[in-house]
């Protein structure tokens, strides 16, 4: 399946001079998704995953999927403030200045395997300081699976140490 032909892409948004890659289109077409979790799962063994851990908000959708999939739990990791109880925060520089994310502090038990999952890597800001968060709660990492990675900005770096898989590239 060639899942390029199922992403949208918007130009001028969020602002001018972004070009937003959309992959909702997979989310309406059961086959599509199906086969996103099809090729995550050559790339990351779940048996050796405990959790899978969607970042805020459209990793949820696909964290969400592969633990139903796999029967695992899924957990948020949410931008700060939008969660209940007590939290654990981590904050990150973006290209647009700083931002923090949180998860609850009773989601992961020290050892669990975490599988990472977001819709996009782009800087790898976000996913570097989820890692950090995770690390920082005791869990081990499996890796990070996207669906798509933009390649020219080289977010791959800030995660290189992990096992990572991108299904689209551009």
């Amino acid at each position: 399946m060639n899942l390029k032909e199922k992403i949208n892409e918007y130009h001028d948004f969020p602002k001018k001079g972004i070009l937003f890659r959309d992959f909702s289109p997979i989310l309406k077409d059961p086959s599509a998704l199906s086969y996103v979790i099809d090729e995550l799962s050559k790339h990351f063994h779940t048996k050796n995953i405990d959790l899978f851990v969607g970042i805020e908000s459209r990793g949820f959708l696909l964290a969400s999927a592969m633990a139903v999939r796999y029967n695992k739990g899924m957990i948020m990791i949410r931008k700060a403030g939008k969660l209940p109880g007590k939290t654990v925060k981590q904050s990150y520089s973006t290209e647009y200045g700083k931002d923090t994310i949180e998860i609850q502090n009773n989601s992961i038990t020290k050892g669990d395997r975490i599988l990472i999952c977001d819709d996009l890597l782009a800087t790898g800001g976000t996913a570097k300081a989820t890692g950090k968060l995770i690390e920082k709660m005791g869990g081990k990492i499996t890796g990070f699976a996207f669906i798509i990675e933009l390649t020219e900005l080289n977010g791959i770096k800030e995660i290189s140490k992990y096992n990572c898989k991108s299904l689209v590239k551009y």
